[in-house]
């Protein structure tokens, strides 16, 4: 195909997958099955794959994420991204509006949704989306463009093509969305998030925008800051021009004459947060012309023309009837309060987080006890006190695990009860998930949806089953949508993760305290599963980076029957039980090195790697013990703190030279 051919195509398929972004993602109105969005967007992806020139700023496979920060760079706000004033009672609106009267008697208002999300800018020259940053102090953000190029429904070309706008909008995480995340981050025994307001923000501030990318957020677009090519006079016409942009703008707002009206509004919205699918945390009231607003002016704090009025959060009384207990991916015992139901914040409760024994001792909690529930956050329902005990003790933790049998422990400093058998049935699915996760086997096709569906099928029943899998064993079964060719992917990567460095399976065992770094340590120190099985307590602290509860969970974990015949049986499996890492000489031997900034010749990846092989070790964080920063193009803090202990800073020409 000829370049002329090819740019038709591309310009004619990026039209059309934006228009059917914007029915899907904005108007909830789609026209295509998602096969044939995928066919095209993969079509897409091919043509920019041979004439890369020919690549799009609005083209929708810039959505995906991929380009890694070292850090965010500052961005000054031309116009301020103030906040607003709040108000807690009916009187505070009547007082708000008995100023604004004083000035302008036929003052309209413009009543909307407060949403509970992250501020951030949008700018757009010529209709193209060119920088995105997030609120800050008000007068100066962060750029967080590509992370936000990920929101689907963020329009990269507005429908009119103005020379300049900038508008502010709400970044939020959909109630489904949030409820995925806190389920994969549980089974991977992550700390979740407490509400989607503080997943929200943490996505933005990814700098991998494939994290981004992966976290399902939404934008509602609610203010235009400046605008060229165009005049706007009132707030309710800019969120009708911004409709007409091709924005996600801000739902449900109404222009209204009074405050009566404007209160009615106000309590509308409140009567029906319970079944919107984003959270909100209050309502704004704002003075609807622009003029009017210029002439009531602002604070040295908040703007006079406008208040967000916040809901209380809504508290319920019940009776607390059981008490489970669930067990974790890493063995955690988490109790959960059984309800008798009650409606609360739109939806009905009957099961509360407890948190842990600790939380029910402070509480007194025990069954049979009338409790006060509220939503945390407007989502995850909690018990705040106890109103009347029914009981003359609180209800305590069983001695052994409900899933097993086996003899729970309570570490020492620990508010967590666990179970440490690693054939714990409650913690196979999770576990399993773990193992084939890519940071530790990396078992390509035996995803969370299809582990569950083999466990639930009875292909895997523990750990070592994945290296008894077979073509001819999951054919037997039957399962739908398991065809030929996926059957032998699945067993062809299993079959590839045998070989995986000794480092890799460490991780994947799920020991306590022990990430995906301290695993390739015990690796490239003891060099075999049999030396880190036999390894003292001290042999494991002389290990520089361990402290005592790692080395004492490492220890702990090698010390059960459980774990020791688990290592047998992937053995038996043929799974490597070796480190392949290679120390080609020791040249760096007792050197410490810190990479920072983007480095253009080398992967990081590869440059830590070169550096063990030499003998080396790489750490993240600058201190006095480090011999050498690798600093590569807007290195940023780590080269400050470099520099400022008088830490060798080398470039990677350096580098080169010392690698030779």
């Amino acid at each position: 195909m000829d370049i002329e051919k090819a740019r038709q195509e591309i310009n004619t398929l990026c039209d059309e997958l934006n228009r059917h972004n914007y029915r899907y993602y904005v108007l909830d109105d789609p026209t295509i099955d998602d096969r044939e969005y995928d066919l095209m967007l993969r079509r897409l992806e091919e043509l920019e794959g041979q004439f890369p020139e020919l690549l799009r700023a609005d083209s929708p496979t810039q959505r995906v994420g991929g380009k890694a920060l070292t850090t965010f760079e500052k961005v000054s706000h031309a116009v301020q991204m103030g906040s607003l004033q709040d108000v807690f009672s009916k009187e505070e609106l009547f007082d708000f509006d008995r100023r604004v009267k004083q000035a302008f008697s036929d003052a309209e208002y413009v009543v909307e949704p407060k949403i509970d999300g992250l501020s951030v800018s949008l700018e757009y020259q010529n209709g193209v989306f060119v920088r995105g940053s997030t609120r800050g102090d008000g007068f100066v953000g962060e750029n967080i463009t590509e992370n936000l190029k990920t929101i689907k429904s963020i329009p990269l070309k507005l429908n009119v093509g103005l020379p300049f706008i900038e508008v502010r909008g709400e970044v939020y995480m959909p109630k489904k969305s949030f409820e995925r995340v806190v389920d994969r981050q549980l089974i991977n025994g992550e700390k979740p998030f407490k509400n989607p307001r503080n997943a929200a923000a943490g996505s933005l501030r990814q700098k991998d925008s494939k994290v981004a990318a992966s976290r399902g957020l939404d934008i509602f677009v609610f203010n235009v800051q400046q605008i060229e090519g165009a005049e706007l006079h009132s707030h309710k016409e800019s969120l009708d021009f911004l409709t007409e942009l091709g924005f996600n703008t801000i739902p449900g707002y109404k222009l209204v004459d009074s405050i009566d009206d404007a209160i009615a509004e106000i309590d509308k919205i409140g009567e029906s947060r319970g079944n919107l699918e984003f959270d909100i945390d209050g309502a704004v009231i704002k003075v609807d012309d622009f003029a009017m607003r210029a002439e009531l002016g602002s604070t040295s704090k908040f703007p006079k023309w406008a208040v967000a009025f916040k809901y209380p959060p809504e508290e319920k009384q019940t009776r607390l009837v059981d008490i489970e207990i669930a067990v974790g991916r890493t063995g955690v015992l988490t109790p959960t309060a059984v309800l008798e139901p009650v409606h609360l914040a739109g939806t009905t409760v009957s099961r509360a987080t407890l948190h842990n024994q600790d939380f029910i001792n402070e509480k007194g909690i025990d069954i049979g006890d009338i409790v006060t529930v509220r939503k945390a956050g407007d989502i995850i329902p909690e018990v705040l006190c106890v109103n009347e005990h029914n009981s003359a003790s609180s209800f305590k933790f069983p001695d052994v695990c409900p899933s097993c049998g086996s003899t729970v422990v309570r570490e020492q400093d620990e508010a967590a009860i666990r179970c440490i058998n690693p054939d714990c049935p409650a913690q196979l699915l999770r576990n399993l998930i773990h193992f084939c996760s890519r940071d530790a086997m990396d078992i390509e096709g035996l995803g969370p949806a299809i582990i569950e569906t083999f466990v639930d099928n009875g292909l895997i029943t523990k750990t070592e089953d994945i290296y008894t899998l077979t073509a001819d064993k999951i054919e037997q079964a039957q399962l739908e949508g398991f065809k030929e060719k996926s059957i032998n992917n699945i067993i062809s990567s299993i079959n590839k993760s045998k070989d995986n460095d000794l480092g890799k399976l460490l991780f994947a065992l799920g020991i306590r305290h022990i990430g995906a770094k301290a695993a390739k340590l015990l690796a490239d120190n003891f060099k075999s599963m049999s030396a880190v099985s036999s390894a003292s307590k001290e042999d494991i602290l002389n290990i520089d980076g361990f402290g005592d509860i790692m080395a004492e969970s490492v220890f702990d974990f090698f010390s059960n029957p459980k774990s020791l015949e688990l290592i047998k049986n992937l053995e038996e499996n043929g799974v490597n039980m070796n480190s392949n890492s290679v120390v080609i000489d020791n040249r760096f031997e007792g050197k410490t090195f810190v990479l920072t900034g983007t480095l253009e010749q080398f992967k990081r990846s590869e440059a830590s790697g070169i550096i063990e092989s030499f003998g080396g070790k790489t750490s993240s964080s600058v201190s006095k013990k480090t011999d050498y920063v690798l600093a590569g193009a807007e290195a940023g803090s780590k080269l400050d703190k470099a520099n400022a202990l008088g830490v060798t800073v080398i470039s990677e020409a350096e580098f080169g030279e010392m690698i030779k």
